[in-house]
């Protein structure tokens, strides 16, 4: 019971801003956690980097730590999670390189060829800066970043809903903005790849 009223103190004092109270944290879970997400990932570096990340995150929203019931299925949770999102967005990188590379081989068949791909990517570029603000935003928060919802609305402090439906609402606009090129076909299901 001792341990779980110091943790709680603990948290309370990092929730107040408290740096040290934080590097007592940090180094209670650094190992452990280090441990967790290097057997998970099996790569060291990219354990480091994501240790980093999580601990970072903590002290950005150290505001909720007093909510949180118990820290360190917490801390693993949120261990998980982010290797989770790394695991997708490598997928993700590694599927936008090669559509983009067909896309590419495609396209140098002839100049032909390569001035529709040239003319349809900067008329996609200018479809998206047409959208409203907050929405071209989204846009290109998912398409060059590889945000996740959550990411997006965490970021622009949006509800993930409101970013679900401006992206949406986005790339219907961007695919309609788009239909009025002959051979797009490759384009339109570039964008349907990001939703």
């Amino acid at each position: 019971m001792k341990d779980v009223s110091e943790e709680l103190e603990l948290l309370l004092r990092v929730a107040d801003g408290d740096r040290p109270a934080f590097n007592l944290l940090y180094r209670k879970y650094l190992q452990n956690l280090r441990k967790f997400v290097a057997s998970i990932s099996g790569n060291t570096d990219l354990a480091d980097e994501l240790v980093q990340d999580i601990f970072v995150n903590i002290w950005l929203s150290r505001k909720n730590l007093p909510h949180v019931g118990s820290f360190k299925p917490y801390l693993y949770r949120c261990a998980r999670n982010l290797l989770v999102d790394h695991i997708r967005k490598s997928k993700t990188q590694i599927r936008i390189k090669e559509v983009s590379k067909n896309l590419e081989e495609n396209c140098s068949v002839g100049t032909d060829d390569h001035l529709i791909y040239t003319q349809t990517l900067s008329h996609l570029h200018s479809g998206i800066n047409l959208l409203p603000e907050k929405r071209k935003k989204i846009i290109e928060l998912k398409i060059h970043e590889d945000l996740s919802l959550d990411e997006i609305a965490l970021q622009l402090k949006i509800s993930k809903s409101v970013v679900k439906k401006q992206l949406y609402t986005g790339m219907a606009f961007l695919r309609n903005h788009l239909k009025h090129f002959y051979r797009i076909a490759p384009f339109i299901s570039f964008l349907y790849f990001f939703l």
